[in-house]
């Protein structure tokens, strides 16, 4: 690292020390979901135009409650007239927080920290890297940060968002998809869209989470897909993935995947909420055989559970798991479960299939 890159940064962390100090030399106050900032006019004013118009300005900016907040004409506020605590609605606390580390520092994290408790995150040992918690914060951030006319953060924020998708579940790209649109971020809509188009996801589903506009283009772009595949056709069987030069990494990578696919899938039978089993297997390629989420839905979850599961037409009703080749059905034998065993049967389960254990 040169001396510049080196000053530079020490000079980064002086300021954000300044902000982590909370009141040393503070003359500013914000009150966000009831918690108390602390920060400095002249750094907020010198790093965004926001906060210059709303100090400074004649014709503050909406969204921060202005009163008592201005600097009086003399330059400055005098010990008597102690600017009151500015209330933020406008932002939550913690993406608050991001903005003003970032305006004090120039640099900022926005993936959350690993292995933290977070809302929209029940797995406990969740990286944070691609989840929807996290999907969620930058979503934020992404706001806060054009809301606050910050657009290095903004960008900043894009980038990440960017590489966020390629493994996030499809529902948060699709909600990343509707937060391009409305912000006119076309790169971030590119990505988006393409990964949509490639879910398999048909019409009718996307049109349960997307604008009908937003489904017509995703079309359009598998139409214009589909074309190039067919004039690539007789190219296609010369990739094969095996030439990659790490694929034990590769493989890793991919098994870690499944297992997460596998405890969102659990999940969403635990919550009843086979829509999303159905958005997983049709635009993430999940598989219920392999996943055996029928073994686990007879097990843990309700015989309506089991009913809807089954009418998706996904699974194979007798699939064999594990050493013993136990099918659902057995499964619900064994828990002495009529209802189970009778839905099941409904269904086409054959009796006659025995165990191998």
């Amino acid at each position: 690292m040169s001396s510049l890159d080196e000053s530079l940064r020490s000079l980064s962390l002086d300021y954000l020390n300044l902000l982590i100090n909370g009141q040393a030399f503070s003359d500013v106050t914000f009150s966000v979901e009831g918690r108390l900032v602390h920060a400095h006019r002249c750094i907020l004013a010198a790093r965004s135009l926001f906060f210059r118009k709303f100090f400074c300005g004649p014709d503050p900016p909406a969204g921060l409650d202005p009163v008592g907040s201005r600097m009086n004409r003399g330059g400055g506020s005098t010990a008597g007239s102690r600017p009151g605590v500015i209330p933020v609605n406008s932002v939550g606390y913690e993406v608050f927080l991001l903005l003003l580390q970032f305006l004090y520092s120039g640099q900022v994290s926005i993936v959350p920290q690993k292995h933290e408790a977070r809302p929209n995150c029940s797995e406990r040992a969740c990286w944070h890297t691609h989840c929807t918690s996290a999907v969620d914060l930058a979503l934020d951030t992404l706001a806060a940060a054009r809301y606050f006319g910050v657009e290095q953060l903004a960008l900043l924020t894009q980038k990440q968002l960017a590489s966020m998708v390629e493994k996030a579940s499809i529902e948060d790209v699709m909600k990343v998809l509707i937060a391009s649109r409305k912000q006119d971020m076309h790169q971030l809509w590119t990505t988006c869209s393409h990964l949509v188009a490639k879910s398999g996801l048909p019409p009718e589903v996307l049109a349960k989470h997307l604008p009908i506009d937003v489904v017509a283009k995703i079309e359009e772009l598998r139409l214009k897909s589909s074309l190039t595949r067919r004039s690539l056709i007789p190219h296609h069987h010369h990739h094969h993935h095996h030439h990659h030069p790490h694929p034990h990494h590769d493989l890793t990578a991919a098994a870690d995947l499944e297992d997460q696919k596998i405890r969102r899938m659990r999940r969403a039978l635990d919550s009843s909420d086979v829509e999303l089993v159905k958005l997983m297997v049709m635009g993430e390629g999940l598989n219920l055989d392999e996943a055996l989420a029928l073994h686990y839905a007879v097990e843990n979850c309700s015989r309506e559970v089991v009913k809807t599961l089954l009418e998706l037409g996904a699974a194979n009703v007798n699939y064999p798991a594990g050493p013993a080749g136990k099918t659902p059905l057995h499964i619900a034998a064994e828990m002495v479960s009529p209802d189970m065993v009778a839905v099941l049967l409904d269904h086409h389960a054959d009796p006659n299939v025995r165990c191998r254990g």
